[in-house]
């Protein structure tokens, strides 16, 4: 290593620019792992769903079609663990189960429902950007 008045001379240390850069370096893997459960298919259908109040996992799975058992019983375990989701169960026969946003959860529920929207309002354009991009790379 070259050294000039103690400093290491020809390694930079690279800048970091974009979204990513507002954040502090030891936050910024956190941060992705949060990004990639709360902008995941699943949960924010999941978020979306229980906007309206506590709901059993039978009526959850059946207000998101195409959802399977495992990846609703997988992503109710993730956003549990994130805080995002509560999992009461009552002593009943038979055992019953809800789920409801937490705080946080609320709170992430709004932005969810604006993703959803946008995605209701641009489905078509993005399908015609898709044929037309399509149509061009196949021969």
């Amino acid at each position: 290593m070259n050294t000039a008045a103690g400093k290491a001379v020809g390694k930079r240390t690279p800048t970091i620019s974009g979204p990513c850069s507002r954040w502090p370096a030891e936050n910024r893997g956190i941060i992705r792992q949060v990004l990639d459960r709360v902008g995941d298919k699943w949960s924010t259908l999941v978020v979306a769903a229980l906007g309206d109040g506590p709901l059993r996992y039978t009526d959850l799975k059946d207000s998101i079609p195409g959802i399977s058992q495992r990846m609703l019983t997988l992503t109710l375990r993730q956003l549990h663990r994130d805080g995002l989701i509560t999992r009461t169960p009552y002593a009943e026969v038979p055992p019953r189960v809800e789920y409801d946003l937490t705080p946080l959860g609320v709170n992430l529920h709004d932005i969810v429902v604006s993703l959803i929207d946008w995605a209701g309002n641009h489905h078509e354009e993005i399908r015609e950007n898709r044929a037309r991009f399509d149509a061009r790379i196949t021969p």
